[in-house]
């Protein structure tokens, strides 16, 4: 293997201490009591898969199907989710959000993204937050293959 340079390394374990403390925050941020973490974030993963498979979703969330379907049991008491029959195979069922449960993702989002925005606002100055765009455009080369 090549030489890693140190700011290479530094530069990595830095971003992901990084990142992991700011996912944390915006979690905090729209996180209702009323839900345990998994279950806020199954919910938030059907509404970006819209209709799945208990055992997508699992293996979505990197879980057993077993925790899955008791966190989306518990999604189902709070009338966040549905289930119906799969169409295509009736063995199966879909998962969907339910109107609160949509309404509940979207809300979420909203205030995670007005609470970033506002702390950009406040705790940056322009020239700064040009510098984050820049460095973005920087960090979306990891994104791709």
């Amino acid at each position: 293997m090549a030489h890693i340079s140190d700011s290479a390394i530094r530069t990595a374990r830095d971003l992901r201490v990084v990142f992991s403390r700011l996912r944390r925050r915006i979690r905090e941020v729209a996180q209702d009591s009323d839900l345990t973490p998994s279950q806020e974030s199954a919910l938030s993963l059907v509404g970006k898969h819209g209709a799945a498979t208990a055992s997508a979703l699992a293996a979505a969330e990197g879980v057993r199907p077993q925790s899955m379907a008791a966190t989306l049991a518990a999604l189902e008491q709070h009338d966040l989710i549905r289930r119906a029959p799969d169409p295509d195979d009736g063995r199966r069922q879909l998962v969907t959000l339910t109107e609160a449960g949509l309404a509940r993702v979207e809300g979420n989002r909203q205030l995670r993204e007005e609470w970033l925005a506002r702390a950009f606002e406040d705790r940056y100055t322009e020239e700064e937050r040009q510098t984050v765009l820049t460095a973005l455009e920087l960090l979306e080369r990891l994104s791709q293959p």
